[in-house]
């Protein structure tokens, strides 16, 4: 339970971060500080350092528990970056993303 915990505190801080309109006046634009502006627009990039900051914060939370460790650290940055990216691609701000192709749009023959 302690990584379901922590995935769903790291997808809900980085939306916060990513989408919350409380930080519209402070996130920097995407081309900020040579393209740096980009970690503040993407779900997987932030995922990856809120991850971290999630890591480093669990001794004081009691809804994980994770040894502090190097390697911890960059599995958990790792998870958090990957779940952030594959939960912002199927849910938006109106529930899961449907794509639908037409019958001709296909490439299999």
């Amino acid at each position: 339970m302690d990584l379901i915990y922590f995935i769903l505190a790291a997808y809900g801080l980085t939306q916060i971060l990513i989408s919350g309109s409380i930080f519209n006046k402070i996130r920097p634009p995407k081309e900020w500080l040579y393209s740096f502006g980009k970690l503040f627009h993407c779900p997987m990039c932030m995922g990856f350092w809120v991850g971290v900051f999630l890591f480093g914060i669990n001794k004081w939370t009691e809804l994980f528990n994770f040894d502090y460790t190097l390697a911890n650290a960059l599995v958990l940055g790792w998870v958090s970056s990957g779940t952030c990216y594959l939960l912002s691609a199927l849910i938006n701000d109106f529930g899961f993303k449907l794509t639908f192709k037409n019958e001709g749009d296909c490439d299999v023959d």
